[in-house]
């Protein structure tokens, strides 16, 4: 049976799927509303289509449009009923909803709408009640019934709550109920009150008076229950609701209420009492609370018992409600409704809201009491199924659909995805995918290796790789290919696997006197591509806010130690992905005149000495040295082998540091001396003197060579070899190896040589690549070492014989292919199969207009006994020949005849340029060439541009299409002085390859050339702007200092030297035009007097020393190439001889700013 496809909950998949209705909102089951306020009751759904929703009340169709006072939401099945001014029972009722679309039906709960209310108090008169006291008293208090049921309290005239305490109590029913009366229990106003929540009114009864007398007082007497009467009573209660039992006592004096469940135990942590133990709630009810619950009430004259009996129903419940359902045509899907309830509830299947028995017949649906079986389901067939679960104390209504969709994959995982891990650690990779059928996921690495379950790689049922122990090789490109039979569809994510965080040089345990400086290093080494963290935590918590502390990158300093600072310090490094972690301890000793306790090194171990000798042990005696404050740990006993490696001291073992005294055990043909090194917290001591040397006798070997192969390294040899015994190990003199070997399963007997000093010995005329037994034995002038074990090895290969047959070639694609072949037999191998070689090449395109080209040939491994494999990267549209050969150690066989096969159209690539050429006012030409790769048959080209201006935001796009012939094309009415993007792309039957751009800017004509860039629109930039209106400004300041001037001839300076002169050629003012003599345009352009003369003999006409050309207004003040002005403030007064004709006019701010465009 095939399982069904979970619906995804990724939005995008889900946007483009037909999908039946599902109710996603809807109101309670019992809905109270208050009738001040609109009624609103839900009821929302999605689909594709988007549903139709309508209503029911009391089972009839309820027309919401008939209905002024209705309103239905828009987009949504939600009803808001207006009943202001109308009367609300009117709405009262049992409303469901439905949502329809296309491929299904689905309904909402019955949902039952009531009023709230809040009746009066019937009028009532309450007589006065006269008790005696000690005896016990219930005031009634009977509230009108109100929907919800209101809330009881007793409270007297001044509406301060009445103290109720062991003796005085309110019952669950509102009843106040007195144990027993005393006399201040007399008062007039024990009144009760009622609170509605819905309307939030509170009503209150009559009051009642009471009155205690004294004089007639009851003795103490027994316990009685008041509340429930009897020996026993009953109660029932729901599951999953709260169950609470009461038992009110009277006597006197005041009983007290225990609590117990026979046969059983109370429910500590469900458990609680309320109303001083009178009251017993059990919260979330099950099938084991019910049984017989017993109330004690106990005083000094006895005590009386009640037993309630709690029987637990329970209205149905869910134990697996059915879930939506996606199957592809001709899949078998199941929907299960599996429910609980007491009395067992009643199951009933509805499909598109009609019970199952009503619905249209259909052959592949089996209806087995909560079970609905769908068999070979086809196309056309979704609907939602209801299930209805009932019982006498409720239901449960459930929607699932079943969509019968042929979906080809989607891979959901983001695409390029990067996971990190550190070595040694698992690795998680993610291939999520949706589909119908449900794909089948492949995984590749790096785009060539196919991914099998097993070590190390386990794939899971819903697509994910794990790699149980990542390491550094696992690092790559990896590939999941989702496929099914409508499609596939391939993702690739990344591994980095990064080396761990490790404390190189720990921080160790210090004894420092007060006011020293504590230095605490930790020294980390960490994956190069993750940057370390450290935090520094004392006693496990934050260090101390002190400036004494000083955190550097690998240490901690705390300068100034006090006693405050003892404790343990703990480094942590963190990165990205782990961290590590090391302690140590910081004592604080007391700096005083007498001296201080000081820790240091042991000294060494001395007068060692050799005891109770046999062949291989010996007994090694030693007096320890000074410990120095510090206690000894252990003892390190090292030896020097006199025979073999002199000057080379080597650990043999340790003890404790209490001994004095170890049995060494030895080995045999060996020249000891032995010496003694002791720890303690501060370090190793040095070594002690080297005791006096001891020999062992000679002996047959303990060990044969270990690393024992057989390899042959070319045809027809048997290259043996082995890691040769150390001269320690040999036992004695004369090592010698016996070698032996015969070929396996050939019943023959052992072939043997005997070598010395060497490590390998060569067989030869050995078959080709047979197995065979192999066994290495040590021996020496004393006698062999043990038998050895036999190790399998093969001699040398050969070339293979034979090469792939029946090769074929399936096209998947434009860019992948898939080649098969029959594997060669195993015997024409000649040695130990590697795998096989796919040699493939591109000869040439199918295009008619493309030749043959010489592409390099490529080639593919696949490892292991294959019979396919995948040939990605391939370029579409076009032949290619490939042959496959197959690979041992020694190299390849021949190669299989070779093989054609023929990619289809892809997309093509971009266009090989995209050239700009006679941009003007409003037009340009584009010009471009054919891409370099046409993929395919060329249908044309796709040209997209737009507008940018000036904050870079886009305008409108237009679009224009071309014949594959066209490469050029002349683009008008383009807005000058605007920067155009333009887009290019060749298409082909299979879409639009990638995209070309280019961008120009269209400007007006001006006197020099300018580049085309977003620089050359400088008029619209608002720095450019602001700086013009301050050079505008400050013109127009000195044309108005010009023209104050000029109007106070008297006192010009020009004027004042003048006059102090009495030149004769100064003429009078003249009385006609009021005019001055000396500024006057004369004949011969003379200069005027006291006026400075340039060098080269020229005077500009009108020229006096305010002229605003001094200022940067004429000729010479230009812009530079970045838009800034040069010498507007140079001063000059020479002008070249050129400038004499110029005319006289000042320039006006408006000139001015012209002269700058």
């Amino acid at each position: 049976m095939t399982s069904a496809l979970d619906v995804p909950l990724d939005p995008k998949v889900l946007e483009g799927l037909p999908q039946p209705p599902t109710i996603t909102l809807q109101s309670p089951k019992d809905y109270i509303f208050d009738p001040r306020e609109n009624i609103v009751i839900h009821c929302e759904a999605k689909g594709k289509p988007n549903p139709s929703f309508s209503w029911t009340r009391n089972g009839i169709h309820f027309d919401v449009e008939k209905d002024s006072k209705v309103l239905m939401k828009p987009g949504s099945g939600t009803l808001v009923i207006d009943i202001s001014g109308e009367k609300a029972e009117a709405y009262e009722g049992t409303y469901q909803c439905t949502a329809h679309n296309d491929h299904g039906t689905a309904v909402s709960n019955n949902i039952v709408i009531r009023q709230s209310r809040s009746p009066l108090w019937s009028k009532e008169r309450n007589e006065a009640i006269t008790v005696q006291m000690g005896v016990s008293l219930v005031l009634q208090c009977r509230p009108p019934v109100g929907l919800p049921p209101p809330v009881i309290f007793w409270m007297d005239n001044n509406f301060q709550r009445l103290p109720l305490d062991q003796r005085v109590s309110q019952a669950l029913n509102g009843d106040l109920y007195f144990s027993n009366v005393l006399p201040e229990d007399t008062r007039s106003d024990y009144i009760c009150y009622a609170r509605f929540p819905h309307t939030q009114t509170i009503q209150q009864k009559q009051p009642i008076s009471v009155t205690v007398l004294s004089s007639k007082s009851k003795g103490e007497h027994h316990p009685g229950f008041m509340l429930p009467l009897g020996p026993t009573s009953t109660k029932m209660v729901l599951r999953g609701e709260t169950l609470e039992l009461e038992c009110i006592a009277e006597g006197l004096p005041t009983p007290e209420i225990s609590w117990q469940k026979d046969g059983g135990e109370l429910p500590s942590n469900r458990m609680s009492f309320h109303n001083f133990k009178k009251t017993l709630k059990i919260s979330d009810v099950n099938e084991v609370d019910g049984g017989d619950y017993r109330c004690t009430a106990t005083n000094n004259m006895g005590t009386a018992h009640h037993i309630i009996k709690v029987t637990v129903k329970a209205a149905p419940f869910w134990v697996s409600a059915p879930r939506n359902l996606i199957l592809a045509p001709n899949e078998t899907g199941i929907l299960t409704c599996r429910v609980k309830g007491e009395p067992k509830p009643k199951i009933t299947w509805f499909v598109n809201g009609v019970l199952m028995e009503n619905a249209p017949g259909d052959h592949s649906r089996k209806v087995e009491d909560d079970t609905v079986i769908l068999s070979n389901v086809q196309s056309g067939s979704s609907a939602v199924y209801q299930c209805n679960a009932s019982n006498e104390f409720g239901y449960l209504l459930a929607n699932a659909f079943v969509s019968v969709l042929a979906e080809p994959p989607r891979v959901l995982t983001p695409p390029n995805q990067v996971y990190q891990v550190i070595s040694n650690n698992p690795a998680l990779l993610h291939c999520s995918s949706f589909g119908s059928p449900i794909p089948t996921i492949t995984w590749f690495k790096d785009s060539q290796t196919s991914i099998k379950n097993g070590d190390p790689y386990v794939i899971h049922e819903n697509g994910t790789l794990e790699i149980h122990v990542a390491q550094p090789l696992n690092s790559g490109k990896y590939t999941c290919i989702a496929t099914n039979n409508l499609g596939i569809k391939e993702n690739h994510v990344y591994l980095e696997v990064k080396e761990p965080t490790r404390i190189l040089k720990q921080p160790e345990y210090k004894v420092m006197q007060r006011g020293m400086n504590a230095v605490f290093e930790c020294k980390v080494k960490h994956d190069p591509s993750l940057i370390p963290t450290m935090i520094w935590l004392k006693d496990n918590g934050e260090l101390p806010d002190d400036e004494r502390f000083e955190v550097d990158a690998d240490s901690l300093t705390i300068k100034y130690v006090t006693e405050e600072d003892e404790g343990t310090y703990t480094c942590i490094r963190n990165t990205s992905l782990d961290q590590d972690s090391a302690s140590a301890m910081l004592t604080v000793v007391e700096a005083t005149p007498t001296p201080a306790i000081v820790y240091e090194k042991p000294d060494p171990p001395t007068d060692l000495e050799l005891t109770d000798h046999t062949e291989r042990s010996v007994r090694l005696t030693w007096i320890p040295g000074d410990e120095h404050n510090s206690p000894t740990q252990k003892f390190l006993i090292q030896y020097e082998d006199l025979l073999h490696q002199p000057g080379v001291w080597i650990n043999l073992t340790e003890v404790a540091g209490t001994s004095t005294t170890a049995r060494l055990n030895l080995s045999p043909y060996v020249y000891y001396s032995f010496r003694v090194l002791a720890l303690n917290h501060v370090g190793y001591s040095l070594p002690s003197q080297p005791s006096h040397q001891y020999r062992t006798n000679p002996a047959a070997p303990d060990e044969n060579p270990s690393n024992v192969q057989g390899v042959g390294t070319q045809p027809g040899n048997l290259v043996i070899s082995w890691t040769p015994l150390t001269g320690f190990q040999s036992n004695g003199p004369g090592l010698e190896y016996r070698v032996q070997w015969r070929q396996k399963d050939m019943d023959e007997d052992w072939s043997s040589r005997n070598v010395a000093n060497v490590s390998q010995f060569v067989v030869s005329e050995t078959p080709t690549f047979v197995p065979y037994e192999i066994k290495v034995q040590a021996l020496n002038d004393y006698g062999s070492g043990p038998e050895p074990e036999i190790v399998i090895g093969y001699s040398g290969e050969d070339f293979p014989l034979s090469a792939p047959d029946s090769v074929q070639v399936m096209v998947h694609n434009s860019t992948l292919a898939e080649v098969h072949w029959e594997p060669v037999s195993a015997s024409s191998v000649r040695g130990k199969l590697q795998g096989y070689k796919v040699y493939y090449q591109r000869e040439r395109g199918l295009h008619e207009t493309e030749g043959k080209m010489d592409e390099q040939e490529q080639v593919l491994t696949f490892s292991g006994n294959r019979s396919e494999g995948r040939l990605p990267g391939l370029q579409p549209y076009s032949l290619y020949r490939l042959l496959i050969t197959v690979l041992n150690n020694k190299g390849e066989g021949p190669p299989s005849p070779s093989k054609t096969f023929e990619t289809p159209e892809g997309v093509p690539g971009p266009p090989s340029f995209l050239n700009i050429i006679n941009p003007s006012l409003d037009s340009l030409i584009l010009e471009w060439g054919p891409p370099l790769n046409n993929n395919g048959r060329l249908s044309g080209y796709t040209l997209k541009y737009q507008p940018v201006n000036n904050t870079s935001e886009l305008g409108p796009v237009k679009v224009m299409t071309f014949l594959p012939n066209e490469t050029t094309v002349i683009l008008g009415n383009l807005n000058s002085s605007m920067l155009y993007k333009f887009y290019l792309s060749a298409k082909t039957i299979k879409g639009s390859g990638p995209v070309i751009t280019e961008e120009a800017v269209i400007i007006m004509e001006t006197s020099e050339s300018s580049v085309p860039s977003r620089q050359v629109d400088i008029a619209t930039q608002g720095w450019f702007i602001g700086l013009m209106c301050a050079i505008a400004l400050l013109i127009l300041v000195l044309l108005i200092v010009c023209f104050i001037k000029r109007n106070k001839g008297g006192k010009y300076p020009v004027k004042e030297k003048e006059d102090a002169h009495q030149d004769p050629e100064i003429q009078p003012m003249k009385e006609d035009d009021g005019t001055f003599g000396e500024y006057s345009d004369t004949e011969d352009h003379k200069p005027l007097k006291g006026s400075r003369t340039p060098s080269n003999g020229t005077v500009r006409r009108d020229e006096s020393d305010d002229s605003l050309v001094d200022y940067g207004e004429g000729g010479e003040g230009q812009f530079n190439e970045d838009g800034s002005f040069i010498g507007q403030y140079s001063g000059k007064k020479e002008k070249d001889t050129h400038e004499g004709n110029e005319s006289s006019e000042a320039p006006s701010p408006v000139n001015a700013m012209n002269s700058f465009v």
